[in-house]
């Protein structure tokens, strides 16, 4: 089982359009992909459409122990892609999960305790380098970096590299990145180039060859409660999408995925 946390602190970035349709993709090749949904605003779960009536478990509920992973999990419409969605409980649990033993390494139990059903694990991070964040990174394996093609982007990921360093000192020395994806790319825009320059100089190999670009369709798809590979398949950042994946399965280690 390998683990992937999605995570980027500043908001707007397409991290959780990255979180549903690369699990997605993932899935579609015939693993079995869980999606853990970190975020208190839910919107991986809605946007595979899972309902509020299908919450009665939660991440929160998992952060807590008040259940387990395979409790809290959810089929999705998409074959082999289960979700645990979030509710809005999530909100107030880095002020609760403050008080609590071992706060930093509740997930990472959870998985660790989880029946061995799932091929990998996507974790759908919130914006912020909270408790929630920090979770996720201490359960990872890797980290899969969205990466606005915007001004204020590197310096952004100087913040995030500066958070997962310290995780390595402190809780998981093992956790590496699996790669920086560039996402919002705009051709029309010399901005879009000149940071997307900059940012495969500093980071080399570590950026992933494909680049999302902006796209209507990946707006669209959420607000039908599904991914946007199944939204329209054929669009522009659907198939940037697959091209993704494609490169997240050659980076992610054999022997892991099918331990």
């Amino acid at each position: 089982m390998y683990r992937i946390a999605i995570a980027n602190q500043k908001g707007g970035v397409g991290k959780t359009t990255s979180a549903i349709n690369v699990a997605t993709a993932l899935a579609a090749t015939g693993l079995r992909v869980l999606l853990v949904d970190l975020d208190p605003q839910g919107n991986a779960s809605t946007g595979l459409g899972i309902t509020h009536a299908q919450r009665s478990r939660s991440s929160y509920d998992v952060l807590i122990e008040r259940g387990g992973l395979a409790e809290a999990a959810v089929a999705s419409s998409v074959p082999r892609l289960f979700v645990v969605p979030a509710t809005v409980d999530l909100s107030g649990a880095e002020i609760e999960l403050v008080d609590l033993e071992h706060r930093t390494h509740r997930l990472h139990r959870a998985i660790e305790d989880a029946p061995a059903s799932w091929d990998v694990v996507l974790i759908d991070c919130p914006p912020s380098l909270g408790l929630l964040t920090i979770n996720a990174m201490v359960a990872a394996d890797s980290l899969l970096v969205p990466l606005q093609c915007e001004f204020f982007a590197l310096e952004g990921l100087s913040q995030l590299l500066g958070t997962v360093e310290r995780i390595r000192e402190r809780f998981n020395p093992s956790l590496s990145i699996l790669g920086v994806a560039l996402t919002m790319y705009d051709r029309r825009n010399r901005l879009t180039d000149q940071v997307s320059t900059d940012v495969r100089a500093v980071l080399g190999k570590v950026v992933f060859d494909t680049v999302i670009p902006r796209n209507v369709r990946l707006s669209e798809a959420p607000s039908h409660g599904l991914p946007a590979l199944i939204y329209d398949h054929r669009c522009a950042g659907s198939e940037a999408y697959i091209s993704l994946a494609r490169e997240v399965i050659e980076r992610m280690p054999r022997a892991k995925v099918a331990a």
